[in-house]
């Protein structure tokens, strides 16, 4: 009995060794997390890791000026900033086109005078705006010290003196030239048209402002003209171009001619004095007449701008007619007083040989 129950234990040993054995195989060895080996157990490693490379990012499209929008009436919608600055800058530099007349155009481009446009500020406005077809003012500067000075210059080139009529002979008889008027350019104007284009920075044509010159003589108010033929010994007188009267008169004799030319009338005496011509050998101790009978002048003397010459009545009227005087041209009396009252001082006098 008691060999019996001793094998009995003995076999339950042997159980529960065999229990224990099985459960210390399934166990992990103690340090494996560490690395390290125990038995034939071995730890495995964690896969290698992988970084994906950056996705380049996409720029973001340039702002565009909204459509519609001008600047300083230069369209520019729908561009952007660097474009629609350079279409500004292309706009503001056209030159300013000035009709001076049907015939001339002068040209001047806005860098010449000075003037400079803001286009850059003039954009960035632009791009604020959000409402179509909107106009954003273009700021410009203009030095009207230079504006006024280019005017002036304008102004030296382009002023026209008027031209008054005058006699010229033709064929032994005067004829008045016609007269032109002339032109003065207004500088104030002309200054202040300019620097408004260039700031409104429009382009239209200006035309040029001018004054006109009236001629102070024309063929209407040229007055008379006389015309003494000193071989005929005659003296022609004209109003115009229209013939007025024909006198008989005595010219120089042959030592002491009338002198040939184009002289004026440039003074005139009612019952003048004579006096001896100074250096005159003819005159040689002569002394001064008074007015009277017996003067060799007359009662009128109309005085040529040729010295110690001059239109006078005489005396002696039957020199009339012949080369007697010593260079004066001699009238009657009565017909002298009456050339007097026809005439001025300044009134034209052409002697001819014929």
């Amino acid at each position: 009995m008691k060999r019996g129950a001793t094998l009995a234990s003995l076999v339950v040993c042997a159980a529960a060794g065999l229990v224990l054995a099985y459960a210390l195989a399934a166990t992990p060895v103690a340090g494996a997390d560490e690395g390290t080996t125990g038995g034939t157990t071995t730890a495995e490693l964690p896969p290698p890791t992988t970084t994906a490379p950056p996705v380049p990012s996409t720029p973001a499209p340039p702002k565009l000026i909204a459509a519609g929008t001008t600047i300083g009436g230069t369209l520019v919608g729908g561009l952007t900033a660097r474009e629609a600055k350079q279409v500004v800058m292309a706009a503001f530099a056209k030159p300013l086109e000035l009709v001076a007349s049907p015939t001339r155009m002068i040209r001047v481009e806005p860098h010449t005078l000075g003037a400079s446009a803001y286009a850059g500020r003039a954009v960035k406005r632009a791009l604020t705006v959000r409402r179509q077809g909107l106009n954003v003012p273009l700021e410009v500067r203009v030095p009207v010290t230079n504006v006024e000075r280019y005017s002036r210059r304008l102004g030296r080139d382009l002023d026209r003196g008027a031209v008054d009529s005058r006699w010229v002979l033709r064929h032994l008889r005067p004829f008045p030239t016609d007269a032109t008027s002339g032109r003065r350019l207004n500088r104030v104007l002309t200054a202040r048209a300019v620097a408004n284009a260039l700031r409104a920075n429009r382009r239209d044509r200006i035309e040029l402002p001018f004054r006109t010159v009236e001629p102070k003589v024309t063929a209407d108010s040229i007055g008379k003209a006389i015309v003494i033929r000193r071989g005929d010994n005659r003296l022609f007188l004209y109003t115009g171009d229209r013939f007025v009267r024909r006198f008989q008169v005595a010219t120089g004799r042959s030592s002491y001619p009338t002198p040939l030319g184009h002289f004026e009338i440039v003074v005139k005496e009612r019952n003048p004095w004579w006096y001896p011509p100074a250096g005159s050998a003819w005159a040689a101790g002569e002394k001064p007449v008074p007015p009277g009978p017996g003067n060799p002048l007359g009662t009128r003397w109309m005085g040529l701008s040729s010295p110690n010459v001059g239109i006078h009545g005489t005396p002696d009227p039957a020199s009339i007619g012949y080369s007697a005087s010593h260079g004066c041209i001699r009238m009657r009396i009565p017909e002298a007083e009456w050339l007097f009252d026809h005439v001025e001082v300044g009134t034209q006098v052409f002697i001819v040989a014929a």
